[in-house]
């Protein structure tokens, strides 16, 4: 214990220090430069998109699994505690052989400065930010680590531990005074910088004032008895603030949608670009579609429901003539996400659609603003492109997506899905009528039937809440004569083509999860 507290008041720990304070000077000044420019030209945005464009399948869906929509959250968290580690190794040899010390502050520059070139959007001049950054985290280091080479000895940690010499001449008091002073600049040149960005965006307050216009075909009217009866289930149109979000984008990209275009090109006879006026004046449709993610798991929350406005694709490829022999539209985000959805099921009467609109308000800006696409019947990864600026109408031999060049399907059609919501794995319920309740889906084909399994009896109806499209999720619901002592209740539902929802366990990868949900629950 006396060794350790002897290295923690040594020059060594003081380097390790001075490192994390030099990268958070990086980070800090890259911040406030980058205010100027664009947003995904920071280094920590750039290197954590770089990292998502490598992470394999296997990481990718045990972070969604595990953190669900948090996942970005726990990525930062990760991110902040490697660059951390990284700088007390950096702080330490730019103490002991400051030449090495030097090259290595460059070479991690030279990693940022790639990350943030090789992002979709972003010019050469986007690398302004992170070069400056580095310089300045440089800088600091070497304003931190001088007082650690001067004449005077640690009285503190006059012996050697573990091979550490101290220097004579260092001061402590001194070394902490740069210290707090360096991260108190940091501290304020990044805040400086967030609000100063804040400032010069108008993108969310340009959001707000958008008018939607009339749809030229308004959504259904909703049947009564959509939602389940028993409290607790999800409800049937959900909120936007509660809608899931799964993408590849660290930051929600800001988007002018007076400048918003999307380019239409590829194996077509008439190439063309669209303006967000051009949608606006356009004859738009309204419906309700349920979306699901890919990465769901069985029982997962990753689906949700809402009412979308936008222009039929099919009237947008009807304009462009598609050439014999096409048969994809891979479909590109502004951060450079794609995604390969089949020509067909763009052109079929399914009302796949450029969304502008969502439960009667604009897109919110992390659901797509301005655009976005939405297809129902497919999973996201293939067809629901956030921020989308370019359709590119293609074939599958051709061209690769961005999850489909990673392992996953080219085509992700939607699996018949029942979950339970009522009561949740592992609740504690009284004895007598218990209410079960939860949702189900199998968009395009609806649902026609669910059953539930309490332990290993015979399968039995749930009953059906009203049906409102072929595109949207059911729920259902059934009471449970529960008796004392721990039970599992199990759950599967039957599409509109008769097929019975697969026994069959299977992940997410490469085209989505199968499997019937098991809830246990203790019956008091």
């Amino acid at each position: 214990m006396k060794m350790l507290r002897n290295w923690l008041k040594g020059p060594t720990a003081m380097a390790a220090l001075a490192g994390v304070v030099a990268a958070a000077v990086v980070l800090a000044a890259a911040e406030l430069v980058g205010a100027f420019f664009t947003a995904r030209a920071t280094p920590v945005l750039a290197l954590g998109s770089t990292f998502i464009d490598f992470t394999p399948p296997w990481l990718k869906d045990f972070a969604i699994a595990t953190f669900g929509t948090n996942d970005k959250a726990a990525l930062f968290v990760g991110m902040g505690l490697t660059i951390a580690v990284l700088a007390c190794v950096l702080g330490v040899v730019a103490y002991r052989r400051w030449a090495l010390g030097v090259l290595g502050v460059l070479f991690m520059g030279a990693v940022i400065v790639a990350s943030v070139v090789t992002r979709a959007g972003v010019t050469p001049l986007d690398a302004i930010p992170s070069v400056l950054g580095t310089l300045a985290g440089l800088a600091a280091l070497r304003f931190l680590v001088a007082p650690l080479w001067t004449a005077k000895a640690w009285p503190e940690a006059a012996a050697d531990v573990a091979g550490d010499t101290p220097r004579p001449g260092a001061s402590r008091r001194r070394f902490f005074a740069a210290a707090g002073i360096t991260a108190a600049a940091a501290g304020i040149a990044a805040t400086g910088g967030r609000l100063l960005s804040a400032a010069r965006s108008n993108i969310a307050k340009a959001r707000e004032a958008l008018q939607l216009p009339v749809p030229a075909r308004a959504a259904a009217a909703v049947p009564a008895g959509v939602q389940s009866p028993v409290p607790g289930v999800t409800p049937w149109v959900t909120p936007n603030g509660e809608f899931y979000r799964i993408d590849t984008a660290l930051s929600v990209p800001e988007i002018n949608a007076d400048e918003w275009e999307l380019r239409v090109h590829g194996l077509v006879e008439e190439e063309f670009r669209l303006t967000f006026q051009d949608l606006l004046d356009a004859d738009l449709i309204e419906s309700h579609v349920t979306l699901t993610c890919v990465s769901n798991p069985v029982g997962g929350n990753l689906a949700g429901n809402a009412k979308w406005l936008g222009l039929p694709i099919r009237e947008v490829l009807k304009r462009a003539k598609p050439k014999d022999g096409a048969d994809m539209v891979l479909s590109t985000s502004i951060d450079g996400f794609s995604a390969s959805t089949p020509l067909e099921v763009l052109q079929d009467d399914r009302d796949a659609i450029l969304a502008i609109g969502m439960n009667g308000e604009p897109l919110p800006l992390e659901h797509g603003y301005p655009v976005r696409m939405v297809v129902p019947g497919l999973y996201g990864f293939v067809s629901a492109t956030k921020w989308v600026v370019d359709l590119e109408v293609t074939r599958f031999a051709d061209s690769k997506a961005y999850w489909t060049d990673r392992g996953w399907s080219e085509r992700g059609p939607i699996k018949t899905m029942a979950r339970v919501d009522v009561p949740k794995s592992f609740a504690k319920v009284a004895a007598g009528k218990v209410a079960v309740g939860g949702t189900a889906w199998a968009q395009t084909r609806g649902i026609t039937k669910v059953e539930i399994q309490i332990d290993n009896a015979e399968w039995v109806e749930a009953d059906l809440s009203a049906e409102a499209s072929l595109v949207t999720w059911r729920q259902w619901s059934y009471e449970w004569d529960a008796t004392p002592g721990p039970h599992y209740i199990k759950v599967r539902a039957t599409d509109g083509s008769g097929e019975v929802q697969t026994d069959q366990r299977a992940d997410p990868v490469p085209d989505g999860a199968s499997g019937w949900q098991s809830v246990m629950v203790t019956v008091e």
